[in-house]
């Protein structure tokens, strides 16, 4: 995907006396240079990272001309006709978007991850590797895309991380554990290649939304847990598969409730019923808390208390990690947000943010 540097320029204008007010007439937005298409990794197991998929603009971020202000050296008395007016220009910049590219981590079309990040000085290189975040998209396992997080991740770029969000291949074609498994290959192709975005491999916390959120506390639980990220942060995770099964199945589910517990159905391949041991086994493995041990990453989970998805996803979770002395919590916000929609809260990036950096110190 391609992204454009652009840089805008407001103008204020002072009134002078006896009541009358001029506007001055805007300066045209000074150009930048769009990047380059980013191309597609042909390789999906090459620890040798692509080509250069976009360049830096070769142009300035945004220039004016600032207006001489009377009494400055070099410029006239001011004028003290009454009907004279003074006009002063305050400039805005917008930040250039980073630097962004698509990469294949799998031959499968799904296993796609988008990269954010912005170019390093050379002080900065020497001063040592970034953080990542991987970020991982909601849609009930059935829908959904990565570009879901592009403006989310193009801010945590401006506070020093490079951002990787993926794409998985969706419960429709591809059966449990796929998912978990596609995530797992995002990450570790993020580890393989983090030189090309001056990452440090063994700073890089996952950040998950819905059927997302799922998959990234199964990143922290499942296998090397703390060894694989630094931490997670959940917005709305369905951590108890079988939990949205049943609650879907309840006289006052929601349409969303009743759509959550198809799309389990559709995830496990199967039905959790009696004598389906190999449906139960299923289960279990899309549980996190099974998986859950004193090795796991720290997690923020969160919530809105009007969320389809409660907080009693969460919970269960949250317990058997602290008394695995593991750091784990369980935050709720007002409202009926679900997911990404979490950000409505003002309270939200900012604890996202502050947990983030401290996990990936």
């Amino acid at each position: 995907m391609s992204g454009a540097a652009f840089a805008a320029t407001c103008i204020a204008a002072v009134a002078a006396t006896g009541g009358a007010a001029q506007a001055a007439a805007p300066t045209p937005p000074s150009g930048g240079q769009a990047t380059a298409e980013a191309p597609v990794s042909p390789s999906p197991t090459s620890a040798t990272p692509e080509p250069e998929a976009s360049s830096e603009p070769s142009g300035p971020e945004g220039s004016s001309t600032p207006s001489q202000t009377p009494g400055s050296p070099g410029t006239s008395a001011p004028d003290t006709d009454t009907d004279s007016v003074t006009t002063a220009r305050a400039v805005m910049v917008t930040p250039a978007p980073p630097r962004t590219a698509t990469y294949a981590y799998g031959s499968a079309p799904r296993q796609r991850l988008d990269a954010y990040w912005r170019p390093s000085t050379s002080s900065a290189r020497q001063t040592g590797k970034r953080p990542g975040v991987l970020l991982l998209h909601g849609g009930y396992w059935l829908e959904g895309d990565k570009s879901d997080w592009k403006y989310f991740a193009r801010r945590l770029t401006n506070e020093g991380f490079a951002v990787f969000a993926a794409n998985y291949r969706l419960a429709g074609s591809a059966a449990w554990p796929a998912q978990r498994d596609d995530a797992e290959a995002a990450l570790d192709y993020v580890k393989r290649n983090a030189a090309r975005w001056n990452v440090d491999p063994d700073r890089i916390a996952v950040v998950g939304s819905s059927a997302g959120g799922m998959l990234a506390t199964q990143l922290g639980t499942y296998g090397q847990g703390a060894q694989r990220v630094r931490g997670v942060v959940a917005l709305s995770p369905v951590n108890t598969p079988y939990l949205a099964y049943q609650v879907g199945a309840g006289q006052t589910a929601s349409s969303r409730q009743r759509k959550l517990r198809r799309a389990v159905v559709t995830l496990l391949g199967c039905r959790p019923v009696s004598g389906s041991a190999t449906c139960w086994t299923k289960v279990d493995d899309a549980t996190s808390a099974t998986h859950a041990s004193a090795g796991d990453a720290p997690m923020l989970l969160m919530h809105a208390d009007g969320d389809f998805v409660p907080r009693t996803q969460s919970t269960g979770l949250a317990g058997v990690l602290n008394r695995a002395g593991v750091p784990a919590t369980v935050v709720t916000v007002p409202g009926g947000m679900h997911g990404l929609g979490l950000m409505q809260d003002s309270s939200v990036y900012p604890r996202i943010l502050s947990f983030l950096k401290a996990r990936t110190r």
